[in-house]
Protein backbone atom coordinates (compact mmCIF):
# COMPACT_ATOMS: atom_id res chain seq x y z
CA UNK A 1 0.00 0.00 0.00
CA UNK A 2 1.25 3.34 -0.90
CA UNK A 3 2.10 5.95 2.23
CA UNK A 4 -0.43 8.11 1.08
CA UNK A 5 -4.04 6.50 2.23
CA UNK A 6 -6.06 8.02 -0.37
CA UNK A 7 -6.03 6.80 -3.85
CA UNK A 8 -5.44 9.11 -6.82
CA UNK A 9 -8.76 9.27 -9.03
CA UNK A 10 -7.54 7.46 -11.92
CA UNK A 11 -4.23 4.84 -12.14
CA UNK A 12 -2.86 5.96 -14.28
CA UNK A 13 -1.56 8.73 -11.93
CA UNK A 14 -0.33 6.04 -9.80
CA UNK A 15 3.95 6.04 -10.23
CA UNK A 16 5.23 3.12 -12.71
CA UNK A 17 1.58 3.06 -15.23
CA UNK A 18 2.63 5.26 -17.74
CA UNK A 19 6.02 2.56 -18.17
CA UNK A 20 3.25 0.19 -19.21
CA UNK A 21 1.81 2.42 -22.20
CA UNK A 22 2.50 -0.55 -24.58
CA UNK A 23 -0.55 -1.92 -23.01
CA UNK A 24 -2.82 1.15 -23.84
CA UNK A 25 -1.29 0.96 -27.67
CA UNK A 26 -2.06 -2.75 -28.05
CA UNK A 27 -5.95 -2.31 -26.37
CA UNK A 28 -6.46 0.76 -29.13
CA UNK A 29 -4.95 -1.75 -32.10
CA UNK A 30 -5.17 -5.16 -31.14
CA UNK A 31 -7.77 -5.63 -28.98
CA UNK A 32 -9.87 -2.90 -29.70
CA UNK A 33 -13.10 -5.18 -29.93
CA UNK A 34 -13.16 -4.91 -26.19
CA UNK A 35 -14.55 -1.83 -26.02
CA UNK A 36 -17.77 -2.36 -29.12
CA UNK A 37 -20.67 -0.83 -27.59
CA UNK A 38 -19.19 0.37 -24.65
CA UNK A 39 -18.74 -2.78 -22.59
CA UNK A 40 -16.33 -3.42 -20.39
CA UNK A 41 -14.51 -7.05 -19.84
CA UNK A 42 -13.35 -7.93 -16.23
CA UNK A 43 -13.37 -11.73 -16.30
CA UNK A 44 -9.60 -12.72 -17.39
CA UNK A 45 -9.51 -15.00 -14.83
CA UNK A 46 -12.15 -17.02 -16.78
CA UNK A 47 -10.80 -16.38 -19.90
CA UNK A 48 -7.97 -14.39 -21.68
CA UNK A 49 -9.08 -12.32 -24.71
CA UNK A 50 -7.89 -13.26 -28.25
CA UNK A 51 -5.97 -10.52 -30.24
CA UNK A 52 -6.64 -9.76 -33.53
CA UNK A 53 -2.99 -10.50 -34.53
CA UNK A 54 -3.84 -14.50 -33.53
CA UNK A 55 -7.10 -14.72 -35.43
CA UNK A 56 -4.95 -13.58 -38.45
CA UNK A 57 -2.40 -16.16 -37.67
CA UNK A 58 -4.72 -18.70 -37.48
CA UNK A 59 -6.89 -17.88 -40.77
CA UNK A 60 -3.51 -17.80 -42.90
CA UNK A 61 -2.29 -20.71 -41.51
CA UNK A 62 -4.95 -22.84 -42.36
CA UNK A 63 -5.48 -21.24 -46.39
CA UNK A 64 -1.63 -21.47 -47.05
CA UNK A 65 -1.63 -25.14 -46.09
CA UNK A 66 -2.93 -28.54 -46.19
CA UNK A 67 -3.04 -30.53 -42.86
CA UNK A 68 -4.45 -33.55 -41.62
CA UNK A 69 -4.67 -36.22 -38.68
CA UNK A 70 -0.52 -36.22 -37.81
CA UNK A 71 -1.17 -40.47 -37.06
CA UNK A 72 -0.04 -41.35 -40.41
CA UNK A 73 3.21 -40.81 -42.77
CA UNK A 74 1.62 -38.89 -45.58
CA UNK A 75 2.50 -35.31 -46.66
CA UNK A 76 -0.60 -33.18 -44.82
CA UNK A 77 0.01 -35.40 -41.56
CA UNK A 78 3.34 -34.98 -41.02
CA UNK A 79 3.19 -31.21 -41.81
CA UNK A 80 0.32 -31.31 -39.01
CA UNK A 81 2.94 -33.59 -36.57
CA UNK A 82 5.56 -30.74 -37.55
CA UNK A 83 3.74 -28.04 -36.03
CA UNK A 84 2.13 -29.61 -32.71
CA UNK A 85 5.77 -30.92 -32.22
CA UNK A 86 7.11 -27.27 -32.80
CA UNK A 87 4.43 -26.34 -30.35
CA UNK A 88 6.02 -28.59 -28.06
CA UNK A 89 8.67 -26.80 -27.72
CA UNK A 90 7.83 -23.68 -27.92
CA UNK A 91 5.88 -24.62 -24.56
CA UNK A 92 9.01 -25.61 -23.02
CA UNK A 93 10.99 -22.69 -24.61
CA UNK A 94 8.09 -20.19 -22.72
CA UNK A 95 8.58 -22.06 -19.30
CA UNK A 96 12.29 -22.22 -19.41
CA UNK A 97 12.09 -26.11 -19.09
CA UNK A 98 15.12 -28.63 -20.10
CA UNK A 99 13.60 -30.88 -22.68
CA UNK A 100 15.82 -33.86 -21.13
CA UNK A 101 13.62 -33.17 -17.74
CA UNK A 102 9.96 -32.56 -18.93
CA UNK A 103 7.29 -33.25 -21.16
CA UNK A 104 4.51 -31.38 -22.57
CA UNK A 105 1.09 -33.26 -23.01
CA UNK A 106 -1.35 -31.64 -24.63
CA UNK A 107 -5.05 -31.57 -23.06
CA UNK A 108 -8.84 -30.12 -23.59
CA UNK A 109 -7.79 -27.96 -20.73
CA UNK A 110 -6.19 -27.52 -17.12
CA UNK A 111 -8.94 -30.28 -16.11
CA UNK A 112 -7.90 -32.64 -18.41
CA UNK A 113 -4.83 -32.28 -17.63
CA UNK A 114 -5.50 -32.77 -13.66
CA UNK A 115 -7.35 -36.23 -14.39
CA UNK A 116 -4.46 -37.61 -16.20
CA UNK A 117 -2.77 -37.30 -13.31
CA UNK A 118 -5.75 -38.52 -10.96
CA UNK A 119 -6.84 -41.44 -12.74
CA UNK A 120 -2.85 -42.60 -13.09
CA UNK A 121 -1.49 -42.26 -9.73
CA UNK A 122 -0.83 -44.77 -7.77
CA UNK A 123 -2.61 -43.94 -4.77
CA UNK A 124 -2.70 -46.46 -2.10
CA UNK A 125 -2.27 -46.46 1.90
CA UNK A 126 1.30 -45.99 1.59
CA UNK A 127 0.74 -42.69 -1.15
CA UNK A 128 -1.74 -40.39 -0.03
CA UNK A 129 -3.26 -36.72 -1.22
CA UNK A 130 -2.61 -33.84 0.46
CA UNK A 131 -4.31 -30.70 -0.70
CA UNK A 132 -5.67 -27.01 0.06
CA UNK A 133 -9.08 -25.53 0.95
CA UNK A 134 -8.23 -23.45 -1.90
CA UNK A 135 -8.35 -25.31 -5.00
CA UNK A 136 -10.43 -25.55 -7.79
CA UNK A 137 -12.73 -28.06 -8.07
CA UNK A 138 -10.49 -29.76 -11.13
CA UNK A 139 -8.48 -30.34 -8.15
CA UNK A 140 -10.51 -31.21 -5.76
CA UNK A 141 -11.82 -33.88 -7.83
CA UNK A 142 -8.35 -36.02 -7.48
CA UNK A 143 -9.70 -37.04 -3.74
CA UNK A 144 -12.29 -39.67 -5.41
CA UNK A 145 -9.22 -41.55 -7.27
CA UNK A 146 -7.23 -41.50 -3.73
CA UNK A 147 -10.54 -43.02 -1.95
CA UNK A 148 -11.06 -45.37 -3.94
CA UNK A 149 -7.27 -46.69 -3.61
CA UNK A 150 -8.00 -46.46 -0.35
CA UNK A 151 -5.86 -43.81 0.13
CA UNK A 152 -5.40 -41.15 3.05
CA UNK A 153 -6.93 -37.61 1.96
CA UNK A 154 -5.88 -34.41 3.84
CA UNK A 155 -6.68 -31.20 3.55
CA UNK A 156 -4.76 -28.17 4.62
CA UNK A 157 -7.22 -25.12 6.47
CA UNK A 158 -7.27 -21.66 5.73
CA UNK A 159 -5.72 -18.90 7.97
CA UNK A 160 -7.36 -15.38 8.92
CA UNK A 161 -9.12 -13.02 6.86
CA UNK A 162 -6.10 -13.12 3.55
CA UNK A 163 -6.99 -16.66 3.01
CA UNK A 164 -3.51 -18.26 3.24
CA UNK A 165 -2.17 -20.64 4.77
CA UNK A 166 0.54 -20.92 7.62
CA UNK A 167 3.86 -23.20 6.73
CA UNK A 168 3.60 -24.74 9.78
CA UNK A 169 0.08 -26.29 9.11
CA UNK A 170 1.22 -28.02 5.67
CA UNK A 171 4.90 -29.38 7.19
CA UNK A 172 2.16 -30.82 9.82
CA UNK A 173 -0.14 -32.45 7.36
CA UNK A 174 2.53 -33.84 4.82
CA UNK A 175 4.46 -34.96 8.07
CA UNK A 176 1.04 -36.80 8.98
CA UNK A 177 0.69 -38.19 5.78
CA UNK A 178 4.31 -39.29 5.43
CA UNK A 179 4.10 -41.51 8.02
CA UNK A 180 1.83 -43.69 6.90
CA UNK A 181 4.62 -44.81 4.38
CA UNK A 182 7.09 -45.24 6.70
CA UNK A 183 8.47 -48.87 6.04
CA UNK A 184 7.12 -48.80 2.85
CA UNK A 185 10.28 -47.53 0.45
CA UNK A 186 9.22 -46.40 -2.93
CA UNK A 187 6.01 -45.24 -2.14
CA UNK A 188 5.35 -41.22 -2.50
CA UNK A 189 2.44 -38.91 -2.09
CA UNK A 190 0.46 -36.32 -4.16
CA UNK A 191 0.43 -32.69 -2.81
CA UNK A 192 -1.48 -30.56 -5.34
CA UNK A 193 -2.11 -26.36 -4.40
CA UNK A 194 -2.75 -23.64 -7.01
CA UNK A 195 0.13 -21.47 -7.41
CA UNK A 196 -2.47 -18.37 -7.96
CA UNK A 197 -6.23 -18.84 -6.05
CA UNK A 198 -8.89 -18.03 -8.84
CA UNK A 199 -11.03 -17.52 -5.78
CA UNK A 200 -8.63 -14.40 -3.47
CA UNK A 201 -6.12 -13.68 -6.16
CA UNK A 202 -3.40 -14.67 -3.16
CA UNK A 203 -0.33 -16.23 -4.39
CA UNK A 204 0.55 -19.42 -2.62
CA UNK A 205 4.46 -20.15 -2.66
CA UNK A 206 6.20 -21.51 -5.08
CA UNK A 207 8.63 -22.61 -2.58
CA UNK A 208 6.54 -25.13 -1.06
CA UNK A 209 7.31 -27.35 -4.24
CA UNK A 210 10.10 -28.00 -2.75
CA UNK A 211 9.29 -28.28 0.70
CA UNK A 212 6.94 -31.05 -0.22
CA UNK A 213 9.97 -33.07 -2.72
CA UNK A 214 12.12 -33.08 0.75
CA UNK A 215 8.85 -34.69 2.50
CA UNK A 216 8.79 -37.32 -0.41
CA UNK A 217 6.45 -35.66 -1.99
CA UNK A 218 5.29 -35.17 -6.01
CA UNK A 219 4.05 -31.87 -6.70
CA UNK A 220 0.59 -31.01 -9.18
CA UNK A 221 0.87 -27.27 -9.74
CA UNK A 222 -2.58 -26.27 -10.96
CA UNK A 223 -0.79 -22.45 -12.67
CA UNK A 224 -4.09 -22.17 -14.45
CA UNK A 225 -4.53 -18.57 -12.54
CA UNK A 226 -1.29 -17.77 -12.30
CA UNK A 227 0.54 -18.15 -15.67
CA UNK A 228 -1.40 -15.21 -17.71
CA UNK A 229 0.15 -12.54 -15.44
CA UNK A 230 3.39 -14.30 -14.03
CA UNK A 231 6.50 -15.93 -15.13
CA UNK A 232 7.00 -19.49 -13.99
CA UNK A 233 10.46 -20.85 -14.37
CA UNK A 234 10.44 -24.66 -14.46
CA UNK A 235 14.34 -24.16 -14.61
CA UNK A 236 14.12 -22.55 -10.80
CA UNK A 237 10.62 -24.20 -9.37
CA UNK A 238 10.69 -28.06 -10.64
CA UNK A 239 6.88 -29.31 -9.62
CA UNK A 240 6.56 -32.96 -10.97
CA UNK A 241 3.30 -31.94 -12.64
CA UNK A 242 2.02 -28.46 -13.91
CA UNK A 243 -1.83 -27.74 -15.39
CA UNK A 244 -2.59 -25.20 -17.82
CA UNK A 245 -5.33 -23.89 -20.41
CA UNK A 246 -4.07 -21.70 -22.93
CA UNK A 247 -6.91 -19.69 -23.64
CA UNK A 248 -6.78 -18.44 -19.92
CA UNK A 249 -3.29 -16.94 -21.32
CA UNK A 250 -4.04 -15.36 -24.59
CA UNK A 251 -7.70 -16.07 -25.14
CA UNK A 252 -7.33 -18.49 -28.06
CA UNK A 253 -7.45 -21.42 -29.05
CA UNK A 254 -10.47 -22.64 -26.35
CA UNK A 255 -10.32 -26.74 -26.22
CA UNK A 256 -6.41 -26.77 -25.71
CA UNK A 257 -4.52 -27.10 -22.56
CA UNK A 258 -1.37 -29.21 -21.43
CA UNK A 259 0.19 -30.88 -18.58
CA UNK A 260 3.37 -30.09 -18.09
CA UNK A 261 5.52 -33.50 -16.36
CA UNK A 262 8.78 -34.42 -15.21
CA UNK A 263 9.23 -36.94 -17.11
CA UNK A 264 10.80 -39.07 -14.15
CA UNK A 265 7.21 -38.49 -12.21
CA UNK A 266 5.21 -39.37 -15.72
CA UNK A 267 7.13 -42.47 -16.32
CA UNK A 268 5.27 -43.60 -12.48
CA UNK A 269 1.88 -43.13 -13.67
CA UNK A 270 -0.11 -46.06 -15.13
CA UNK A 271 -2.97 -45.34 -16.78
CA UNK A 272 -6.48 -47.11 -16.27
CA UNK A 273 -7.19 -47.78 -19.76
CA UNK A 274 -5.74 -46.76 -23.29
CA UNK A 275 -7.14 -45.01 -26.19
CA UNK A 276 -6.09 -44.19 -30.33
CA UNK A 277 -3.00 -43.10 -30.47
CA UNK A 278 -1.47 -43.81 -27.10
CA UNK A 279 -0.63 -47.45 -28.00
CA UNK A 280 2.31 -49.12 -29.76
CA UNK A 281 0.00 -52.07 -30.24
CA UNK A 282 -2.98 -54.36 -29.21
CA UNK A 283 -4.39 -57.28 -29.47
CA UNK A 284 -8.49 -57.93 -29.04
CA UNK A 285 -8.32 -61.68 -29.11
CA UNK A 286 -4.91 -62.10 -26.85
CA UNK A 287 -6.23 -59.34 -24.59
CA UNK A 288 -2.99 -57.58 -24.62
CA UNK A 289 -1.62 -54.24 -25.74
CA UNK A 290 1.29 -52.03 -24.97
CA UNK A 291 1.72 -48.23 -24.57
CA UNK A 292 3.88 -45.58 -26.22
CA UNK A 293 6.74 -44.78 -23.84
CA UNK A 294 6.24 -40.78 -23.92
CA UNK A 295 4.09 -38.09 -23.78
CA UNK A 296 2.12 -39.47 -26.62
CA UNK A 297 0.57 -42.11 -23.69
CA UNK A 298 -1.25 -39.76 -22.58
CA UNK A 299 -2.60 -38.22 -25.66
CA UNK A 300 -5.73 -40.20 -26.24
CA UNK A 301 -7.23 -40.02 -29.78
CA UNK A 302 -6.60 -37.36 -32.55
CA UNK A 303 -4.95 -33.83 -30.99
CA UNK A 304 -6.18 -30.63 -31.76
CA UNK A 305 -4.08 -30.48 -34.50
CA UNK A 306 -5.71 -27.53 -36.31
CA UNK A 307 -5.59 -25.48 -32.61
CA UNK A 308 -2.51 -26.18 -31.52
CA UNK A 309 0.10 -24.24 -33.52
CA UNK A 310 -2.17 -21.52 -32.08
CA UNK A 311 -0.64 -21.91 -28.72
CA UNK A 312 3.10 -21.17 -30.24
CA UNK A 313 1.57 -18.01 -31.75
CA UNK A 314 0.04 -16.99 -28.42
CA UNK A 315 2.99 -17.99 -26.78
CA UNK A 316 5.08 -15.86 -28.76
CA UNK A 317 2.38 -13.28 -28.89
CA UNK A 318 2.67 -12.96 -25.12
CA UNK A 319 6.94 -12.93 -24.88
CA UNK A 320 6.80 -10.24 -27.57
CA UNK A 321 4.48 -8.29 -25.09
CA UNK A 322 6.18 -9.32 -21.94
CA UNK A 323 4.91 -11.23 -18.97
CA UNK A 324 6.61 -8.97 -16.59
CA UNK A 325 5.00 -5.80 -18.48
CA UNK A 326 1.79 -7.37 -18.03
CA UNK A 327 1.95 -8.41 -14.68
CA UNK A 328 3.07 -5.25 -13.72
CA UNK A 329 -0.01 -3.33 -15.17
CA UNK A 330 -2.44 -6.00 -13.39
CA UNK A 331 -0.52 -5.08 -10.30
CA UNK A 332 -0.79 -1.68 -10.51
CA UNK A 333 -4.65 -1.99 -11.55
CA UNK A 334 -5.08 -4.29 -8.49
CA UNK A 335 -3.59 -1.98 -5.74
CA UNK A 336 -5.69 1.02 -7.44
CA UNK A 337 -8.80 -0.63 -7.45
CA UNK A 338 -8.32 -2.08 -3.83
CA UNK A 339 -7.62 0.95 -2.30
CA UNK A 340 -10.43 2.79 -3.87
CA UNK A 341 -13.22 0.25 -2.97
CA UNK A 342 -12.14 0.79 0.17
CA UNK A 343 -13.33 4.04 0.32
CA UNK A 344 -16.78 3.85 -0.50
CA UNK A 345 -18.88 4.00 2.86
CA UNK A 346 -22.16 4.39 3.35
CA UNK A 347 -23.71 7.52 5.16
CA UNK A 348 -23.70 5.72 8.06
CA UNK A 349 -20.08 4.71 8.37
CA UNK A 350 -20.22 1.41 7.23
CA UNK A 351 -18.25 -0.05 4.45
CA UNK A 352 -19.97 -0.85 1.01
CA UNK A 353 -17.69 -3.55 -0.38
CA UNK A 354 -15.99 -6.33 1.83
CA UNK A 355 -13.20 -7.91 -0.05
CA UNK A 356 -12.02 -11.41 0.52
CA UNK A 357 -8.28 -11.91 1.02
CA UNK A 358 -5.68 -9.29 0.60
CA UNK A 359 -6.68 -6.17 1.06
CA UNK A 360 -3.02 -4.87 -0.45
CA UNK A 361 -1.29 -5.67 -3.71
CA UNK A 362 1.46 -7.92 -1.59
CA UNK A 363 1.61 -11.72 -2.61
CA UNK A 364 -1.60 -11.47 -4.96
CA UNK A 365 -2.85 -11.51 -8.11
CA UNK A 366 -5.32 -9.38 -10.12
CA UNK A 367 -8.24 -11.30 -9.28
CA UNK A 368 -10.15 -9.27 -6.55
CA UNK A 369 -13.43 -11.08 -5.11
CA UNK A 370 -15.93 -9.30 -2.54
CA UNK A 371 -19.29 -8.88 -1.42
CA UNK A 372 -21.46 -5.51 -1.47
CA UNK A 373 -23.37 -4.17 2.08
CA UNK A 374 -26.13 -2.32 2.06
CA UNK A 375 -26.50 0.69 4.77
CA UNK A 376 -27.74 -2.01 7.60
CA UNK A 377 -24.22 -4.46 7.23
CA UNK A 378 -27.10 -6.65 5.29
CA UNK A 379 -25.12 -8.49 1.96
CA UNK A 380 -26.17 -7.59 -1.35
CA UNK A 381 -27.42 -10.63 -3.60
CA UNK A 382 -24.63 -11.67 -5.85
CA UNK A 383 -27.54 -12.59 -8.78
CA UNK A 384 -28.39 -9.09 -8.88
CA UNK A 385 -25.34 -7.64 -9.29
CA UNK A 386 -24.32 -9.71 -11.95
CA UNK A 387 -27.72 -8.74 -13.50
CA UNK A 388 -27.10 -5.32 -12.94
CA UNK A 389 -23.85 -5.33 -13.93
CA UNK A 390 -25.00 -7.01 -17.23
CA UNK A 391 -27.43 -4.33 -17.93
CA UNK A 392 -24.35 -1.76 -17.42
CA UNK A 393 -22.10 -3.66 -19.97
CA UNK A 394 -19.71 -4.89 -17.06
CA UNK A 395 -18.84 -8.59 -18.04
CA UNK A 396 -18.03 -9.94 -14.58
CA UNK A 397 -18.47 -12.95 -12.53
CA UNK A 398 -20.22 -14.22 -9.39
CA UNK A 399 -20.55 -17.83 -7.69
CA UNK A 400 -17.64 -19.29 -5.82
CA UNK A 401 -15.79 -19.42 -9.07
CA UNK A 402 -15.52 -24.04 -8.49
CA UNK A 403 -13.38 -23.07 -5.66
CA UNK A 404 -16.16 -24.25 -2.71
CA UNK A 405 -13.26 -24.65 -0.31
CA UNK A 406 -11.67 -21.11 -0.20
CA UNK A 407 -15.35 -19.87 -0.23
CA UNK A 408 -16.02 -21.50 2.48
CA UNK A 409 -13.04 -20.47 4.18
CA UNK A 410 -13.86 -16.88 3.26
CA UNK A 411 -17.25 -17.12 4.50
CA UNK A 412 -16.22 -18.73 7.89
CA UNK A 413 -17.39 -21.76 7.80
CA UNK A 414 -16.46 -24.22 9.67
CA UNK A 415 -16.00 -28.19 9.10
CA UNK A 416 -18.04 -29.67 12.12
CA UNK A 417 -21.14 -27.12 11.77
CA UNK A 418 -21.15 -27.99 7.48
CA UNK A 419 -21.00 -31.79 8.23
CA UNK A 420 -23.67 -32.18 10.93
CA UNK A 421 -25.80 -29.53 8.68
CA UNK A 422 -25.11 -31.33 5.16
CA UNK A 423 -25.86 -35.13 6.71
CA UNK A 424 -29.29 -35.29 5.82
CA UNK A 425 -28.01 -34.69 2.12
CA UNK A 426 -28.91 -31.46 -0.51
CA UNK A 427 -30.03 -31.60 -4.38
CA UNK A 428 -28.99 -28.24 -5.58
CA UNK A 429 -26.96 -25.13 -4.25
CA UNK A 430 -30.12 -23.16 -2.81
CA UNK A 431 -30.93 -26.00 -0.29
CA UNK A 432 -27.20 -26.36 0.60
CA UNK A 433 -26.98 -22.51 1.51
CA UNK A 434 -30.25 -22.99 3.77
CA UNK A 435 -29.06 -26.16 5.54
CA UNK A 436 -25.51 -24.03 6.47
CA UNK A 437 -27.46 -20.27 6.87
CA UNK A 438 -25.80 -18.20 4.39
CA UNK A 439 -27.42 -15.41 3.35
CA UNK A 440 -25.66 -15.54 -0.61
CA UNK A 441 -24.67 -18.02 -2.47
CA UNK A 442 -20.70 -16.70 -3.20
CA UNK A 443 -19.46 -13.67 -4.10
CA UNK A 444 -18.53 -10.94 -7.04
CA UNK A 445 -15.01 -11.24 -8.83
CA UNK A 446 -13.37 -9.10 -10.98
CA UNK A 447 -10.15 -9.86 -12.61
CA UNK A 448 -7.40 -8.15 -14.83
CA UNK A 449 -5.21 -9.06 -17.64
CA UNK A 450 -3.10 -8.62 -20.62
CA UNK A 451 -5.52 -6.22 -22.60
CA UNK A 452 -6.83 -4.41 -18.91
CA UNK A 453 -6.16 -0.52 -19.08
CA UNK A 454 -7.14 1.85 -16.20
CA UNK A 455 -10.90 2.74 -17.72
CA UNK A 456 -11.58 -0.93 -17.20
CA UNK A 457 -10.96 -0.69 -13.50
CA UNK A 458 -12.63 2.94 -12.84
CA UNK A 459 -15.77 2.23 -14.90
CA UNK A 460 -16.17 -0.55 -12.42
CA UNK A 461 -15.62 1.96 -9.17
CA UNK A 462 -18.07 4.37 -11.15
CA UNK A 463 -20.82 1.39 -11.10
CA UNK A 464 -20.52 0.36 -7.82
CA UNK A 465 -20.72 3.31 -6.17
CA UNK A 466 -23.23 5.11 -8.76
CA UNK A 467 -25.42 1.27 -7.99
CA UNK A 468 -25.06 0.78 -4.45
CA UNK A 469 -23.81 3.24 -2.42
CA UNK A 470 -26.50 4.33 0.20
CA UNK A 471 -29.21 1.86 -1.07
CA UNK A 472 -31.14 0.33 1.04
CA UNK A 473 -32.46 -3.50 1.31
CA UNK A 474 -35.94 -4.27 -0.30
CA UNK A 475 -37.89 -6.59 -2.23
CA UNK A 476 -36.08 -6.90 -5.56
CA UNK A 477 -37.79 -8.91 -8.72
CA UNK A 478 -37.43 -12.82 -8.80
CA UNK A 479 -33.99 -13.93 -9.11
CA UNK A 480 -33.01 -16.81 -10.75
CA UNK A 481 -31.80 -20.23 -9.44
CA UNK A 482 -28.43 -20.91 -8.45
CA UNK A 483 -27.15 -23.56 -10.82
CA UNK A 484 -23.68 -24.57 -10.25
CA UNK A 485 -20.78 -23.98 -7.32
Amino acid sequence: MRPDPTPPASPTALPGYAATGRIDELRASEYRHLDTDGQVYLDYAGAGVAAQAQVRAHHDRLLAGLYSNPHSENPTSVAAGSLVESARRAVLDFFRADPDEYAVIFTPNASGACRLVGEAYDFGRAAPLVLTWDNHNSVNGIREYARSARASVRYLPLNGPELRFAESDLVAALDASRARRWGRPGRRGLFAYPAQSNFSGVQHPLGWVELAHQRGYDVLLDAAAFAPTNRLDLGVVRPDFVCLSWYKLFGYPTGVGALLARRSALARLRRPWFAGGTIRAVSVQGDWHRPMDDESAFEDGTLNFLSIPDVEFGLRWLDSIGVDLVHARVGLLTEWLLERLATLRHDTGGPLVQVYGPTTGAGRGGTVTFNLRHPDGTLVDERLVAREAATAGLSLRTGCFCNPGAAEGAFGLGRTSMRQRLLAGVDTIDQYLAALGLPTGGAVRVSFGLASIATDAERLVDFVQSTYLNRSAGAESPLPPRLRC
